[in-house]
């Protein structure tokens, strides 16, 4: 039977819950690079470009990530750092505004330029910020430029999409002071999981609502005390700071993964502007029963089976709380790259506390507990899954999470299949003896 969250209760049980141990792992880590959350932000700001000033390997690190050539998609593309420049023969900065100028001439519809730093343009110490300022000064008000670092040393990929957020937060308006209270929902989401979000707003009563990133960057939100914001991804921390600095209200709630998620989730918001209980009921329960005859469709093939999350995006504590409470499923170990009690402390009080939590990454070590725990699925990296497939295990690429949309009531099932195909292609495949 599924669990109904809720969030009193919740709030409470967190409350009297002492602090849960993590096992901390500081050791070789296997993740992608902050470059590739552009796959999805340059599809999200549709009048963005992103420029990387990088290597010939975050170039084709690129390519691999979009499966295409390097400036087939419209809006990002690399300015290469090569051996001139490497070498002190040319000036960095003049080559960099030569390949910004032959840009923004090939494409004047541009209305925001984001030089995203690299692992390689950090290492030799050049300052794009400060030559994302001298730029604007030249191109703006046509075309805004801006910077942030999208580098892979010390993170995981998740976060350049924290950092890119972020940096926007300084540009957004000032609210108002006599604004009504508006909601900011943070993290990039597919388009049709935001007009989703905005029904049930509306049915809800709850506006203005915006979102964060905006699909133009000419539309930001405007930000000040009667601003309450939510998070939809886990990895928006810095960006969540950001937006307290200028003096936004941050709503606490677990993530809208899976009936019980996303009610909690809408619950929160709808408790922080005043909405009566009877109403919320009666706006959320069709999208609630739809979620959960779509979720039980899946359940018969996850109920009763062990997993085990590798840390790679920081959605791994939110998805073994789904798997946990709404598919049935044994948690061996759930492993995040950074935990935050702030963002994902609602998710970790609905985990049984048989649950080994794990922050950081020691592949080796973790690997050795997979061959301990044996798990009937593992979630994990790319660069793991095909060994562990090898060694016949079922496996699910992480990645899988981030670039699909699972958010809200209508993605429920969709989330549930997504995990349990492994399992299910599995069963298929066996031979009868």
């Amino acid at each position: 039977m599924t669990t109904i969250f809720d969030a009193s209760t919740a709030c409470s049980d967190t409350a009297a819950k002492p602090a849960r141990d993590v096992l901390k792992q500081r050791g070789q880590h296997e993740v992608f690079c902050g470059l590739t959350s552009i796959m999805w932000l340059h599809r999200k700001m549709q009048d963005a470009f992103f420029l990387i000033v990088g290597s010939r390997t975050c170039a084709h690190l690129m390519q691999s990530a979009a499966g295409v050539m390097i400036f087939a998609e419209p809006r990002f593309a690399t300015a290469i750092i090569d051996e001139r420049d490497l070498a002190g023969m040319a000036d960095m900065n003049d080559e960099l505004d030569k390949v910004v100028t032959r840009l923004l001439a090939r494409r004047p519809e541009i209305k925001l330029l984001v030089l995203v730093g690299s692992c390689p343009s950090e290492v030799i110490k050049l300052d794009l910020p400060r030559a994302a300022s001298r730029l604007n000064g030249e191109h703006s008000p046509a075309c805004r430029v801006m910077a942030y670092s999208g580098s892979g040393i010390e993170t995981t990929f998740t976060q350049g999409e924290d950092n890119f957020l972020a940096a926007l937060v300084p540009d957004m308006p000032a609210e108002a002071a006599d604004a009504p209270a508006s909601l900011v929902v943070v993290g990039a989401l597919g388009d049709v999981v935001e007009d989703q979000m905005m029904r049930v707003f509306d049915g809800l009563g709850i506006g203005p609502v915006r979102f964060l990133p905006s699909r133009s960057s000419t539309t930001l939100p405007p930000v000040g005390p009667n601003t309450r914001f939510i998070l939809a991804q886990p990895w928006v921390g810095a960006c969540a700071q950001a937006l307290e600095r200028r003096g936004a209200q941050r709503i606490s709630a677990p993530f809208p993964l899976g009936e019980e998620g996303a009610t909690a989730w809408y619950r929160a918001i709808a408790d922080s502007f005043g909405v009566p209980e009877a109403k919320f009921d009666a706006i959320t329960a069709p999208g609630r029963e739809r979620a959960r005859r779509a979720v039980a469709r899946y359940r018969p093939v996850l109920e009763g089976k062990s997993v085990f999350l590798f840390p790679d995006s920081q959605l791994e504590p939110s998805l073994a709380r789904f798997l946990s409470r709404e598919m049935g499923t044994s948690i061996v170990e759930v492993g995040t790259p950074y935990l935050n009690r702030d963002v994902v402390g609602a998710e970790l009080a609905l985990l049984p506390d048989t649950v080994r939590v794990s922050e950081g990454q020691d592949v080796e070590r973790q690997i050795d507990r997979v061959h301990s725990d044996n798990p009937d699925l593992i979630i994990c990296g790319m660069g793991l899954g095909n060994p562990f497939e090898a060694e016949g295990r079922s496996t699910k690429w992480s990645i899988e999470f981030v670039f699909t949309p699972l958010q809200g009531y209508e993605q429920a099932g969709d989330l549930a299949e997504l995990i349990a195909r492994p399992l299910m292609r599995r069963e298929l495949l066996k031979v009868g003896s």
